[in-house]
C-alpha cells in the first residue's frame, strides 16, 4: 500500500523502552494509542518529504448502530425525521425499521453506516471526541513496511472488500486485531475522516492544461507514487467523490481524541 508508515517497529520498541506501556495503558479500555509517525501520500511533488503525524487516539473498532441510537435518542436533531436535508441525504439510517428502532437490517453490534458526515462529527463531538484526519486514519491503518505478512494479508482482505457485492455488514470486531489493538479497519467498511476531500479534484479534471488533470482515470495512476497501489487509490478516488451529506450502505465512521 502506498502510505507508508516509516520505522513504525522502531517506535513501538521505543516506546515500550521509555516506559510506554503505562502511557497506553492509561488510554480509554475503548481507544487505542497510535504511535507518531510519517507517511507518504499517494500523490505528492516529487521530493516533498512525508508528513509527520503526531500521537493520537483512536477508537478500537468502529461506531455500532447500537452507539448511534443511543446519540439519537439523547439529540433528537439527529433522528431520521428531525435532520436538516442540507446535513443528511434522503438515505440517513434508511436500514433502521423506525427512527428509534434498529430492527432486522440493523443489528445492535454491527457498525453504523447511512450515516453522513455532519452527523459523524456530531456523534464524535458528543463524545469530546473527533473525527480522524486522512493522514492519522493512513497511519494507523498501514501495517508497518518491514512486516510483509500482515501487509499481504491487509491488502488481501482490502480487495475482497472492494470485490464484494452489497449484503448485510459484519459484527465489530470480525477481523483479527493489528499489532495496536485496532479492529477493522478494512474489509468491513468505508469510513469518513475529517478533511475527506483534501485530494479532491476539479469537476472535470480532464480539461487540457488543467492542473488536475493527473487525478482521473490512467492519469490519477501515472500521477501516483505507486501505480500498482490499486487498494490505496480506490480509497483516494472514493473519499474524493463524497459530499458532507452522503449516505452510503457501506460508509461509516470511528472517532479519534488529540492527546496533549
Amino acid at each position: 500500500m502506498r502510505f507508508r508508515v516509516l520505522s513504525r517497529a522502531a517506535l513501538l520498541v521505543g516506546w515500550l523502552s521509555a516506559g510506554a506501556g503505562a502511557a497506553i495503558a492509561a488510554a480509554p479500555a475503548d481507544m487505542v494509542r497510535v504511535p507518531a509517525g510519517t507517511y507518504e501520500p499517494l500523490y505528492r511533488t516529487p521530493g516533498e518529504p512525508g508528513l509527520a503525524v503526531d500521537s493520537f487516539l483512536l477508537d478500537r473498532r468502529p461506531v455500532t448502530n447500537a452507539e448511534m441510537l443511543a446519540f439519537v435518542e439523547q439529540e433528537p436533531r439527529w433522528r431520521r425525521s428531525q435532520v436538516a436535508p442540507l446535513f443528511a441525504s434522503e438515505g440517513y439510517l434508511s436500514h433502521w425499521a423506525d427512527e428509534l428502532e434498529l430492527g432486522p437490517e440493523a443489528l445492535p453490534d454491527q457498525p453504523v453506516s447511512f450515516v453522513s458526515w455532519f452527523a459523524a462529527r456530531a456523534y464524535c463531538r458528543s463524545l469530546d471526541k473527533r473525527l480522524p484526519t486522512e493522514a492519522e486514519w493512513e497511519l494507523a491503518a498501514t501495517p508497518p513496511p518491514e512486516d510483509e505478512e500482515a501487509r499481504a494479508e491487509t491488502t488481501r482482505r482490502i480487495l475482497a472488500f472492494y470485490s464484494r457485492p452489497r449484503s448485510q455488514l459484519p459484527r465489530v470486531g470480525s477481523t483479527p486485531p493489528d499489532a495496536l489493538g485496532l479492529m477493522d479497519l478494512h474489509g468491513v467498511i468505508w469510513e469518513w475522516v475529517d478533511d475527506f476531500q483534501a485530494g479532491f479534484g476539479s469537476a472535470d479534471s480532464r480539461k487540457q492544461g488543467d492542473k488536475d488533470s493527473g487525478l482521473v482515470c490512467g492519469g490519477a495512476a501515472s500521477a501516483a507514487g505507486d501505480p500498482s497501489d490499486y487498494a490505496t487509490f480506490m480509497r483516494f478516488a472514493f473519499r474524493s467523490s463524497l459530499e458532507a451529506r452522503h449516505t452510503l450502505h457501506h460508509l461509516g465512521f470511528r472517532c479519534a481524541r488529540s492527546l496533549p
